[in-house]
């Protein structure tokens, strides 16, 4: 469904252009690849050589989404690279309305893996029920795993793990209160891996579970 050529649900409509169900291994991308490049687009302008780099993906893969992003009508192309049009501004305004940023953590690992990444999920809380389904997304797309934590009641929780992770992990509290400011009802996912291209994708399938 489109309202004044703005798609009314994000997740339908990148699982639509991606031409799949739900993020998982594919032998090119997946949405989440599609996600990336309006995330760096956002930035600036950017070509295909430094946007295959940065998604970690082969010269046909980023063809391939471009293609597609341009077709969507969220990019342009010219000389200078790929930036984003006026549609695709409000696509990532719509997404940014759900995803509060993201950090590498460095200290406090709460994923036994040589990197973790920290994903905010805005006012999404009262959607995690054990944090399963949200491990096993990122699993499935490499990743040795994901949590979800909730921030609620001042406090942060992992559902049948702990009341309050900033006894056991300070440092990474620390991290996650000073980069991504969480309110109350957001999660914080974190996914690790021992690349970092599968843990920040592990992280960002994760935090697919939650959105409508």
């Amino acid at each position: 469904m489109f309202v004044k050529n703005m798609p009314v649900k994000i997740k339908s409509f990148f699982e639509e252009m991606a031409g799949e169900k739900a993020p998982g291994p594919t032998p090119t991308f997946s949405v989440l690849h599609l996600i990336r490049v309006l995330e760096i687009l956002a930035e600036g302008p950017a070509g295909r050589g430094k946007l295959a780099e940065e998604l970690n993906v082969g010269q046909g893969a980023i063809r391939t989404i471009i293609k597609r992003l341009k077709h969507a009508g969220l990019i342009s192309t010219s000389k200078e690279g790929c930036r984003l049009t006026a549609k695709g501004l409000r696509v990532w305004d719509k997404y940014r309305k759900v995803f509060g940023g993201k950090v590498e953590i460095k200290q406090d690992r709460l994923i036994p893996a040589d990197y973790n990444f920290a994903i905010l999920v805005k006012n999404c809380g009262n959607k995690v029920s054990t944090g399963i389904e949200q491990r096993d997304a990122a699993i499935k797309l490499g990743a040795k795993g994901a949590a979800a934590i909730i921030f609620k009641d001042k406090r942060f929780v992992i559902p049948s793990v702990s009341d309050d992770v900033s006894k056991d992990y300070p440092g990474l509290i620390a991290q996650i209160v000073r980069f991504l400011n969480p309110e109350e009802n957001d999660v914080i996912i974190v996914g690790g891996a021992d690349d970092p291209y599968r843990a920040e994708y592990g992280a960002m399938a994760a935090m697919w579970t939650l959105l409508d």
